[in-house]
């Protein structure tokens, strides 16, 4: 049973990381506000399940999907 519940365990954090992967794919691609709304829903939806991981890959990529919707910061030079 255990053995079983470990095959499970690997097998949806495959799917996590291949998720992921997808998730921080559209994170590069959107541009308006409606596609940067629902990146932060899935991004949301991806740490929950994410925070139920014990992979290393798995919360890495929590993390850089995290760091995708924090504000693009700008230098702005003044003269």
């Amino acid at each position: 049973m255990k053995n079983e519940l470990d095959k499970i365990d690997r097998t949806l954090d495959e799917m996590l990381v291949n998720l992921g992967a997808i998730v921080l794919k559209l994170a590069a691609v959107s541009k308006t506000a409606a596609e940067r709304r629902a990146l932060a829903q899935s991004v949301h939806q991806y740490s929950v399940c994410a925070g139920r991981s014990s992979d290393p890959r798995v919360q890495r990529l929590r993390a850089e999907l995290e760091a995708t919707l924090q504000p693009q910061l700008k230098l702005v030079s003044s003269r």
